[in-house]
């Protein structure tokens, strides 16, 4: 079967019934594709903007490193609550002016953040700084929850684990930005608002191309059989079914536990590594390689699993070798001098972990039938950013600074902490 679904003569053939029975792709699919994916990407690179950089900002403004890690962590309280309404926005407004409203606070929330820098002569501007990235966390929860959405209303059978797959990856894309790209620019504590104007660029022009070239939520003519017979429950009847559905719960628990460890490395990242004296140059290229091994990954897998069907296998290889490489990243982490062995770990928790996450949102869809493909993705996230909060708090909590001389290059000003007893906790 996997390898009649592979075969072009059958994909050509099944392309022409399809055209019999009214079923067509349109070209302006990849339009509203591209617009979800830079929307996606930038409200990834404010989420993570200034994590690579954060014990240069807490020195900047007194603050301290857990009251930096709130602006990163407020993407994840505040996606609990909205969660929920965007599950309902997607499946009863519609894609398109989901889209929008999206793209619009995410635009609205970069400029929010620099404003105490453009206009504003202010000694602390961390209101306005959470205040930003609390409009863009509003925003991550509709876009995040889209691409499953598009690529099941818009992608014939055959495209919609690629289409999942970029529209998903863009997000990481943006985090692999932010990694290089706020270490790069942010050398001096003058250099912040600097940083912060560039971040505007890609927000405004995802909000320019949402709002001039999105005109439809759904195709006039389906792409496939499934779309054209897709028929979502209700909102409260969808999460009452997607409840009781033990193969989508076990799913969503075990990915949403993954998106939680994924939040925390992405945010805690720097001030794990700077504690054993590396560089933020140096925690900003593993972010960097973590996110380009995953990418690619999620495209290889993506391919293999569009042809073989294999959603479960490609999961659950995942999840254990991902449980693997977390449990030698919490040993190698707290050595000194391993760049190398940091660097090949961060690769492989991408290439293993993070590839299987485009293939898992899809098989959340696959597996939730009949309830709605924005309540089945987004629910799973919803459960996600929940997790990453607990995760985050937690391994904070347990951190222990300590006294004594160290080879640390943080600089935040205050004593280094010992992470030990975090990491061993993180541990599936």
């Amino acid at each position: 079967m996997a390898g009649a679904e592979g075969d072009p003569l059958v994909a050509d053939t099944t392309s022409a019934l399809g055209a019999l029975l009214g079923y067509r792709a349109y070209a302006r699919r990849w339009v509203f594709l591209l617009v979800l994916s830079l929307l996606n990407f930038s409200n990834a690179t404010l989420w993570l903007s200034f994590a690579p950089v954060a014990d240069t900002i807490a020195h900047r403004f007194l603050l301290s490193t857990k009251q930096i890690n709130w602006l990163s962590l407020i993407y994840l309280v505040a996606s609990i609550p909205s969660g929920v309404v965007a599950i309902w926005v997607l499946d009863s407004v519609g894609l398109r002016w989901a889209t929008i409203v999206c793209a619009w606070l995410n635009f609205a929330g970069s400029v929010f953040r620099t404003l105490p820098f453009l206009f504003l002569e202010i000694q602390d501007p961390f209101a306005f700084l959470m205040g930003g990235q609390t409009l863009c966390a509003l925003a991550q929860t509709l876009v995040i929850f889209s691409p499953a959405k598009l690529a099941a209303l818009w992608f014939p059978e055959h495209q919609r684990a690629t289409a999942n797959m970029i529209g998903t990856m863009s997000n990481p894309l943006g985090i692999l930005v932010a990694n290089l790209l706020s270490p790069a620019l942010v050398k001096k504590e003058k250099d912040i608002p600097m940083m912060l104007g560039i971040y505007i660029i890609p927000a405004g022009l995802a909000c320019l191309l949402a709002t001039a070239c999105l005109w439809e939520s759904v195709p006039p003519s389906p792409p496939s059989a499934g779309a054209a017979h897709s028929t979502s429950e209700k909102f409260l009847d969808g999460l009452k079914l997607l409840v009781r559905n033990r193969a989508y719960v076990t799913l969503a628990v075990c990915f949403g536990g993954g998106i939680g460890i994924f939040s925390s490395f992405s945010v805690l990242l720097e001030q794990v590594l700077c504690v054993k004296g590396y560089s933020n140059e140096f925690a900003g290229l593993c972010g960097a390689l973590f996110i380009v091994f995953g990418v690619l990954g999620a495209l290889v897998l993506s391919l293999y699993v569009d042809r073989t069907k294999h959603f479960t296998e490609a999961v659950k290889i995942g999840f254990c070798l991902t449980s693997m490489v977390c449990v030698a990243f919490a040993l190698v982490s707290q050595l000194q001098g391993q760049t190398l062995a940091l660097a090949a770990i961060c690769s492989l928790l991408g290439l293993f972990g993070f590839s299987v996450a485009p293939i898992a949102m899809e098989l959340a869809v696959e597996c939730s039938f009949p309830v709605g493909e924005g309540a089945a993705a987004g629910l799973v996230i919803v459960l996600g950013q929940a997790e990453g909060v607990l995760v985050m708090v937690l391994l904070t909590a347990l951190t222990v600074r300590r006294a004594e001389p160290s080879i640390s290059t943080c600089q935040d000003g205050q004593g280094p902490l010992d992470w030990k007893g975090s990491l061993w906790w993180e541990q599936p």
